[in-house]
């Protein structure tokens, strides 16, 4: 059986199936904006110390300390989560930002979370693991038709 079987088999209650084809569109987009927007708050953490962060200043003794990495990369770090996130949610840079998320999650998976297991409700690599994948999605794929990247027509 083909993928193309699976999709499209007919649904039990009709209306699903018409509701699937209008909304079917927007799946990604949604997912790509969502992805983005929840890095955001993240990066604030890291640059300014908003919603419980530490900052720049902690935030770098934790690389130093913790990482074993410049203190400097705090600022990456945050850099890539808040404005990097801005830019994934509009789909602008689509491909680089998204290889750029799914970099720095790699490294919070490995270097922070891995030992912690894998639950994330225990500090654990789940939820990075699952960013930087979704992430990656994006590096390969673009920012898709209802991105900035493709109403300009051009994609870094």
């Amino acid at each position: 059986m083909s993928l193309a079987t699976y999709s499209s088999a007919k649904p039990v209650v009709p209306v699903f199936g018409t509701l699937a084809r209008a909304l079917s569109p927007f799946a990604e987009p949604m997912v790509r904006v969502t992805t983005g927007l929840l890095l955001v708050p993240h990066g604030a953490q890291k640059l300014f110390g908003w919603f419980g962060g530490y900052g720049v200043e902690g935030t770098g003794q934790f690389f130093a300390t913790k990482l074993g990495l410049p203190a400097s990369f705090a600022i990456l770090a945050g850099a890539i989560e808040f404005f990097g996130g801005l830019m994934l949610a509009a789909g602008l840079g689509t491909r680089a930002i998204a290889a750029l998320v799914f970099g720095m999650m790699a490294v919070a998976t490995v270097q922070v979370h891995l030992p912690l297991g894998f639950f994330w409700t225990d500090g654990g690599f789940e939820y990075p693991l699952f960013w930087g994948i979704v992430a990656l999605s994006y590096a390969i794929r673009g920012g898709g038709r209802y991105s900035v990247d493709a109403l300009i027509g051009r994609e870094i």
